[in-house]
This record gives C-alpha cells, structure tokens and sequence, in this order.
C-alpha cells in the first residue's frame, strides 16, 4: 500500500518547527506494510493544498494522510481544501476519530478532520498534534486496507 504524507505547518513550511506528526504517520504506517510515496511540507494556504492534492490523486498511491490544519483557526483550512478534491466523503471515519479523541480530551469535539475519495485515493485529514495523531490514526487502520481495496476495486467480498 503506497501512502503519502502531506503536513500542513505554516511553522514547518519555513522549518521553524520540526515535523513530528508526520514521523508518527509513517511510524504507524509500517504497521501495516505501508510504502512511502513521498512526503511534504506545505504553509496553510488553501490554493496550495487543493492543488497539491489534485496533483496526488494523479499518481498511483493508495492513500494520502495530510496532518494538520484541521481545527478552528482562521489558518486551518485542510477540511475544505480537501472537500474541494474529493468525489466522496466516509462519514464512517470521520466519526470513528471523534469517538477516539473524545475518549481523551473533550476537544476532540472541536476537530473538522475529512475523510475521502478522489480518484480511487484515500484522502485522510489527521490533526497537527503527534498524540492525536496517533489516536486517530491508529482507530483508521484496521479499516484502511479493506477500504483502499474496496476504493480500488480489487474485489474480496464484504461478507463473511
């Protein structure tokens, strides 16, 4: 499974702080036997991400995990740079990762994170925090290699 890692930092952009929250996602993601397909840093700006993300679901990856931009600032603007690229959303996992937040913080209520498909890639909005991260993502992945499989078409049945 190829995967892509796309963190969203005005800070990390201009190198004044270290990407943690995407070490954690290519962390976990070995988990599973994921590949990495590239990886970058990109300022929250709207224009960018959306164009970035169009760029993506071109090439051949199988999901892509942004980190990031996904709270109430003015600057946070991953959820609709996202909603703007994809074709369907997977309400399912959006509320999955609330569920799991909010069994630690009572912010977790606060997250605006969007899970879905473009172009047969999974596209997964994971907030900034190395912790959260890791809740959130961690809750997804069980789910995340039948969901790619069922996105690509690649048969298998859902009932057992």
């Amino acid at each position: 499974m190829k995967y892509f890692v796309l963190t969203l930092s005005d800070k990390g952009s201009k190198g004044e702080r270290e990407d943690l929250s995407g070490k954690v996602i290519q962390e976990i993601m070995t988990t599973i036997n994921g590949e990495l397909a590239g990886y970058k840093i990109l300022p929250d700006e709207k224009d960018l991400i959306v164009n970035e993300l169009k760029d993506l679901v071109k090439k051949d990856i199988d999901i892509i995990l942004t980190t990031g931009g996904t709270g109430l600032t003015p600057r946070d603007v991953t959820p609709e740079a996202t909603l703007e690229v994809i074709e369907r959303r997977i309400y399912g996992m959006e509320i999955a990762m609330i569920i799991e937040a909010l069994k630690h913080t009572p912010h977790g209520m606060l997250s605006r994170a969007v899970v879905g498909v473009a172009n047969n890639t999974l596209i997964v909005n994971l907030p900034g925090s190395p912790r959260a991260v890791k809740e959130n993502l961690n809750v997804l992945l069980p789910a995340i290699p039948h969901a790619i499989e069922k996105i690509k078409n690649l048969g298998g049945d859902c009932a057992r």
